[in-house]
């Protein structure tokens, strides 16, 4: 993913500059467009988006991929059914 260059357009000069924004989204990486100076959406290349949808994983997976130091997560449910709680 190209994450050369983050540059931020306010929201009248991205709309005066689409093709601009788009360009460089393309050839620098993610534009950011701020309203009232805040971070409202961000300007990705095909190629960028495509490759954030293939990091996408299950949180099982998240849960495993857990540094080895932490030791083996068991992640096996307990067979036994409800337990009992005094309330």
């Amino acid at each position: 993913m190209a994450l050369l260059a983050r540059q931020e357009w306010q929201l009248q000069q991205a709309k005066a500059e689409f093709s601009k924004v788009l360009e460089r989204s393309q050839t620098e990486g993610p534009q950011i467009v701020t309203k009232h100076g805040v971070a409202a959406a961000v300007i990705l290349s095909v190629r960028d988006y495509e490759a954030l949808r293939q990091k996408k994983r299950s949180f099982k997976a998240f849960l495993r991929s857990a540094p080895s130091e932490l030791g083996e997560l068991d992640l096996r449910r307990d067979p036994g059914g409800d337990r009992d709680v005094d309330l």
